[in-house]
């Protein structure tokens, strides 16, 4: 695999605050020149299997020759049918030893977690990285479960045995807490999704992020 899993700066990709197929291919050609680590195609909305096969093969050709990888969500079967790099799934979809299962071990999983219960239960020889949130309210996500805040974050972030990103109602205006929290990287939907200048929303969230690495460091 020549992709790099970098969750740094993962962009979850929504159809209709992109703008369909179309507006996703943009905005990822956009984003990934400017600093996106990491695609994922997600869908809250009505979006027919052969709209998420169209739209993956899409955002796959984009990705082709670069160190991005791409991730499908929930769908395995459309993850296998155009061969992505990864699968996210979440904790109402099929159970991580099943997923592992039918992806091989050729492909990276995240696995996503909302409190310290679902932490603990973390199949971790199995996944490559979880997602926690939402860390913010989020409107992003019709299902979402309630915002956890900083403290959680921190909690969970301390007790993690792989690499995580954060996601949930995260923009350049909220992120610098959670980038030193410890936590590998940040997850947004609507902080690029739908923006009117996609390269400056996706700099100024670099900014941010290569900021908390110099405090860091």
């Amino acid at each position: 695999m020549n992709k790099l899993l970098d969750l740094s700066l993962y962009l979850v990709l929504d159809p209709i605050l992109c703008g369909g197929i179309t507006g996703m291919v943009e905005t990822t050609k956009i984003a990934i020149a400017n600093g996106v680590t990491a695609v994922q195609l997600r869908s809250e909305h009505e979006f027919s299997g052969k709209n998420w096969y169209y739209a993956a093969l899409a955002l796959k050709e984009v990705l082709s020759d670069t160190r991005v990888p791409l991730f499908i969500n929930d769908h395995v079967d459309i993850a296998l049918a155009i061969d992505a790099d990864g699968v996210h799934i979440g904790q109402s979809d099929l159970p991580v030893d099943v997923t592992r299962k039918l992806i091989g071990n050729d492909k990276w999983l995240g696995f996503s977690v909302a409190n310290r219960q679902q932490l603990n239960e973390v199949p971790w020889q199995l996944v490559d990285y979880i997602g926690i949130g939402p860390i913010y309210p989020t409107t992003t996500k019709q299902d979402a479960a309630p915002a956890m805040g900083m403290p959680q974050l921190t909690q969970l972030v301390k007790l993690k045995q792989r690499p995580a990103v954060a996601i949930g109602g995260i923009n350049a205006n909220n992120a610098t807490p959670i980038l030193q929290s410890g936590i590998e990287g940040i997850a947004v939907v609507s902080a690029i999704c739908g923006q009117k200048d996609i390269q400056q929303a996706t700099l100024s969230l670099l900014e941010k992020i290569q900021q908390a690495k110099k405090n860091k460091g």
